[in-house]
């Protein structure tokens, strides 16, 4: 794992942030803006050479302000691993962004227990350890925000996602609960989700793909889902992104144990 060093000016300037999933597409996105707004990340992902790409990219854009390494965020120890990693490359964490997740197709009858364990420890067990284990390392560099990667389907259920719904919707309760935790110990550290509709990124594309992998949606196709939301329109990396920048801001101090809904107002009808 590489150090990252250098500060910068913007909104998130002095912060320091872990972000799972870093080399996927929203947390690819995440890291990209939270660096442009002063931030120095550690991208943390599954996928070891592609979080390294991710930082090499980002310290392009700012020199010295990523770090990246190989995270299996449904181990304890690849946890302690990463969170000391942090610590090591930066002197502390304020920011905890829990964004790795997997979609689960099917109904409750057509989910095979493998899948549906699969989908629970990649989706809910990760965030619970994370925040467990993060707390910590929180603590010693209060003011801090932990933001949790939910989805509108964790509010909203549909028939074929049973597992996925189950997963995002204990994110959102989880989210709550961490945020009484730390408000009652007195903590100055708050735990807000954000819940994404329909993101415009190849993780769509796997919950249409036939037998697995991915397939190419056809603009018919995205503009079918578009129609779903009020203002017809797939939310994009970028959206949830800005969202991110807020609540790991330190204008969003009193905004704890809420939900951020990027769903174009499709939960409001």
């Amino acid at each position: 794992m590489a150090e990252a060093g250098g500060g910068g000016d913007g909104r998130l300037a002095g912060k320091r942030a872990l972000i799972t999933g870093g080399a996927g597409a929203i947390g690819a996105a995440i890291a990209r803006h939270f660096v442009r707004e002063g931030a120095r990340v550690l991208v943390s992902d599954i996928d070891g050479e592609a979080a390294a790409r991710t930082a090499d990219a980002l310290n392009v854009q700012r020199p010295g302000a990523a770090a990246a390494i190989a995270h299996d965020v449904t181990s304890a120890e690849d946890w302690r691993r990463a969170l000391d990693g942090a610590e090591a490359a930066f002197g502390g964490l304020e920011v905890l962004v829990n964004n790795a997740g997997i979609w689960v197709a099917g109904s409750v009858e057509d989910t095979d227990p493998v899948d549906w364990r699969r989908g629970i420890e990649t989706n809910l067990d990760s965030v619970y350890l994370g925040v467990r284990l993060a707390l910590a390392y929180l603590r010693r560099a209060q003011p801090a925000s932990i933001i949790n990667v939910s989805s509108i389907a964790g509010l909203v259920a549909g028939h074929n996602l049973a597992a996925y719904n189950t997963s995002k919707a204990a994110v959102w309760m989880l989210t709550k609960s961490t945020a009484l935790h730390t408000a009652r110990r007195g903590d100055d550290i708050r735990a807000n989700s954000i819940h994404p509709s329909f993101v415009d990124s190849p993780m769509l594309e796997e919950l249409f793909a036939k037998g697995g992998g991915r397939r190419q949606l056809t603009e018919a196709q995205k503009a079918r889902l578009a129609g779903q939301c009020p203002l017809n329109r797939l939310c994009t990396v970028d959206d949830v992104a800005y969202a991110a920048i807020y609540l790991a801001s330190d204008e969003s101090r009193f905004m704890t144990g809420a939900e951020i809904k990027l769903d174009g107002g499709l939960s409001a009808m």
